[in-house]
């Protein structure tokens, strides 16, 4: 299995990241074929009980790297990359991890 980890940078306007994550971006996201499996959340601090260095996180499980790539290139995949320019103002940092 892979994950692609996508971590939010604090948004300028956090309550309109929120509001559009929740009503636009996430519904894309769940759309991308391949995907077993789908978290997301706010980070609420680090371990140390600082604050977190990123404002959202994103957790989208696939299958494999092949089912990974297929499912970015995909119409729907390439929806949601598209989407991020409409909300992720604070900058996105995204890599992929094998567990």
């Amino acid at each position: 299995m892979v994950k692609l980890m996508v971590l939010y940078g604090k948004p300028e306007d956090p309550s309109a990241f929120d509001a559009h994550y929740a009503a636009t971006h996430a519904p894309l996201a769940e759309k991308i074929p391949n995907l077993r499996r789908y978290e997301h959340g706010k980070a609420l601090g680090s371990a140390d009980g600082s604050e977190a260095p990123y404002y959202y996180v994103a957790d989208l499980s696939f299958d494999d790297p092949d089912a990974l790539q297929a499912g970015l290139s995909s119409p729907e995949g390439e929806a949601a990359a598209g989407d991020l320019a409409n909300f992720a103002s604070g900058g996105v940092t995204m890599f992929v991890a094998q567990v």
